[in-house]
């Protein structure tokens, strides 16, 4: 008994070194046999040492990922990113003053603090310690400097919708900054976790270097193509990151994204089409990483420009998505299916009660006669770029031909789509990832002056019942507010969305410690800092 007992008090450890050290699985069980542990209790020891190995993260290594979409107008300036390959770099070279957890929870950053008496004026303080690739230390000015950016209109950022509410922005001592807001916004430490947001350092106005906070130091960065970058090795996360390098490029096609992943050339391959998966079936080498419904593909009909200016033809198009179609066929079944609104299934927020419009091919031929759009030629410009647009984009195409309606469906190139065509073209397809507040969401994708108003949709009330929520603190009547605008949105704007997708990111089965994460993909976009590669 004192033999076995004294064997045990360190047995997890002892079998754990010994897996380290390559021991095999007989050598282990011989090992454990000879300490005098039953050959019951021996597998079991073995199994919990197995996953505990398996589980400590491992240094060294070069890491390679492969995402679905880059632009030449891919850019290392966080407050301009927009697409996923922007945001994966940034996430590797910079910090937040937040960030989003696993649980969607809001977690200090590169704050150490962000508090308020009134949700109006917020005081920040700051990590100390944490230096910029250069060796420069993190101040207050580079907090404000930063953020200040997003109000300026020659900046061009992405959020400078979301950071117009800042009406005052001032360091109070190095480690400390003062925020206040034109009105109460509980939501700020939130708003402060979305990619736009890294920090940057004071006067920077050269981004090609990439000089940030962040657990890795670019190396190269060639738009439209690759960027690689090397482990920071005075990161101030103690333990990150854990592999050597990081390269990142675009492979736009899923079935070479697959077969990249497949012949060894990437641990990594994101956002896979779900006409791919059928590539990685019985493939006991990789893993399907499966996120929650955080993203949707939606048809957008600008109420500007015909003949989405007929309220007509928009009803129409609304009773023609064959949503259960789309979600089984289109998607093979990874999401919910979608009610014309923006707020993500799960938020606190979203409007349950709201009903998607039935799919009714005769309702929306009587709308369609009306809008005198039957027997004319309507283009519908549809990408890869936009996850699954094409198969969905063929569904309307055969749904509407049933009726009369004929649907151009012209699939254009990934490269230069969100560029040449999201936003501009009369009828095209947006893919929007997840946003963690309805104000978010609504502010970049539905207010008059949304940077992303995908139909142009303008309304007075809506713009009104947007501030008023802003600072509201009563939950309960917020979320009425909220219901309200959701309501509106899928009632007026020109928007359809069919399906809340679930990702899917393909992985070698040695590429450990991923999890999902809500703001998107590849981790919410930041993976390279928390994998590592087994041997």
């Amino acid at each position: 008994m004192d033999k076995i007992a004294n064997w045990g008090k360190s047995d997890d450890a002892r079998v754990e070194d010994a897996i380290r050290r390559g021991a095999s699985r007989r050598e282990l069980l011989q090992m454990m046999l000879a300490g005098g542990v039953a050959m019951s209790s021996g597998v079991a020891l073995l199994s919990r040492a197995t996953d505990a190995v398996a589980a400590t993260p491992v240094s060294g290594g070069a890491f390679k990922a492969a995402g679905f979409s880059a632009s030449t107008a891919d850019t290392l300036d966080p407050a301009k990113a927009s697409l996923s390959t922007d945001y994966v770099r940034c996430c590797a070279l910079y910090n937040r003053l937040t960030q989003i957890d696993k649980a969607g929870a809001t977690q200090m950053e590169l704050a150490e603090s962000i508090e308020s008496a009134d949700a109006k004026v917020w005081t920040v303080k700051l990590r100390k310690g944490v230096t910029f690739h250069d060796g420069k230390g993190l101040t207050a000015d580079d907090v404000v400097f930063s953020l200040k950016r997003h109000l300026d209109p020659a900046v061009g950022s992405k959020v400078a919708k979301i950071a117009a509410q800042i009406t005052g922005i001032k360091a109070v001592d190095k480690s400390t900054v003062e925020i206040t807001l034109a009105n109460p916004n509980a939501d700020l430490p939130t708003i402060l976790a979305l990619h736009h947001f890294m920090i940057v350092a004071d006067g920077t106005t050269d981004f090609s270097k990439g000089n940030g906070t962040g657990a890795f130091v670019l190396q190269s960065f060639e738009p439209g193509v690759r960027s690689t970058m090397a482990k920071n090795k005075n990161y101030w996360k103690s333990g990150a990151p854990h592999v050597d390098s990081f390269e990142f490029f675009a492979i736009s096609d899923d079935n070479a994204r697959v077969n990249a992943l497949l012949s060894g050339d990437i641990h990594l391959a994101a956002a896979i089409n779900p006409r791919s998966l059928r590539l990685l079936e019985g493939k006991k080498d990789f893993v399907l990483s499966k996120s929650s419904a955080n993203n949707y593909t939606n048809l957008n009909m600008r109420l500007d420009m015909a003949p989405g200016n007929s309220k007509d033809f928009v009803e129409g198009m609304k009773y023609l998505v064959n949503r259960e179609q789309i979600l089984k066929s289109a998607l093979r079944g990874l999401g919910d299916i979608g009610n014309d609104q923006p707020v993500f299934p799960g938020n606190i927020y979203r409007n349950n009660d709201l009903k998607p419009k039935p799919f009714d091919p005769e309702k929306a031929k009587f709308h369609f006669q009306k809008a005198g759009v039957l027997g004319q030629s309507i283009p519908v410009i549809a990408s890869d770029a936009a996850g699954s647009s094409v198969d969905i984009a063929m569904i309307l195409q055969a749904t509407g031909a049933n009726i009369g309606l004929k649907l151009d469906v012209q699939r254009v190139p990934p490269d230069g789509y969100w560029d040449n065509y999201w936003l501009k073209a009369p009828i095209h397809f947006g893919n929007i990832n997840y946003r963690p507040t309805p104000d978010i969401l609504f502010s970049l994708l539905y207010s008059s002056d949304a940077p992303w108003n995908e139909s142009h949709y303008k309304s007075e009330k809506f713009d009104k019942l947007l501030v008023e929520a802003r600072g509201m603190l009563d939950q309960a009547k917020r979320k009425e507010i909220y219901g309200e605008m959701q309501a509106m949105i899928a009632e007026e704007a020109g928007t359809i969305i069919p399906a809340y997708i679930a990702g899917v990111d393909a992985l070698t089965a040695k590429l450990k410690g991923f999890e999902v994460n809500p703001l998107g993909g590849m981790m919410g976009y930041n993976m390279a800092e928390y994998v590592w590669l087994s041997a």
